[in-house]
């Protein structure tokens, strides 16, 4: 071990002795940002960067499960990104596949897709069913992975289940005008069911949502890391969950 490390090893002790176990978040979402400018810093191709970013998932996910993260939502393609050119989304998706397939034979965790299935291509769409069904009895981590999500996209497709749902009922719409309310389209979302996320973390230095988790994000810290998704290291994690738990959450009060 170098000295650098050595160092930052002891510095993450220092962080994890003084974080409050009962303010470490239950729901933690991650924008893995940064995974093309990455491989172009270290001159390789893109697709070297998404396997590295493949890759840390793993890692991070085994340092969430150590503070007792209860749940992750990963942000891994959005619908914006469906329309990249074929030769770079085909490799970008066959990564996706493989990373999901991997974290749901790990047995480790409940690997749970959001996001319109429907537009991705079948292969990616059935990697992600398979995943969904053979993780749906594992007790651990609750790993949610984004695929083929946007924000905007979720709402739409929420209110027009909500209306099908509703119409197959025969509910006029002028009555469900009058009852409408924000659970009733909660109960449509992809993350039905589930807590929102307590803590946000972007990296690569954007400071900007690009669609994600619009409507559970109401309420939700969030922490910009300098680090590209690639060299994100468990001390950018305990810096951000040193950041959340020093926080006041006011839940717009």
């Amino acid at each position: 071990m170098g000295l650098v490390d050595l160092v930052y090893r002891v510095y993450e002790g220092r962080i994890e002795r003084n974080l409050d176990p009962t303010r470490i978040p239950q729901h933690v979402a991650v924008v893995l940002d940064g995974n093309r400018r990455w491989a172009k810093s270290v001159g390789e191709p893109k697709s070297s960067g998404w396997q590295a970013g493949a890759d840390k998932v793993t890692e991070f996910l085994g340092w969430c499960s150590g503070v007792e993260v209860k749940m992750v939502t990963l942000f891994l393609l959005s619908t914006d990104n469906l329309n990249r050119p074929d030769d770079e989304l085909t490799p970008l998706l066959g990564v996706i596949e493989g990373l999901v397939s991997e974290l749901a034979a790990s047995g480790r965790w409940r690997v749970h897709p959001v996001g319109a299935l429907d537009l991705l291509p079948d292969r990616t769409a059935a990697a992600l069913k398979e995943a969904d069904d053979t993780t749906r009895d594992i007790r651990g981590m609750h790993v949610n992975v984004a695929v083929g999500y946007g924000g905007r996209q979720e709402i739409a497709d929420a209110v027009r289940a909500l209306l099908q749902h509703h119409a197959s009922r025969g509910t006029p719409i002028e009555e469900l005008a009058e009852v409408l309310d924000v659970e009733h389209i909660a109960e449509h979302l992809y993350t039905k069911g589930q807590p929102d996320p307590d803590l946000v973390i972007r990296t690569s230095g954007e400071q900007r949502l690009s669609g994600f988790l619009l409507w559970q994000s109401a309420h939700s810290e969030f922490y910009f890391c300098e680090a590209l998704w690639p060299d994100f290291r468990r001390v950018d994690f305990l810096r951000a969950l040193r950041s959340y738990g020093e926080r006041e959450r006011r839940y717009g009060r």
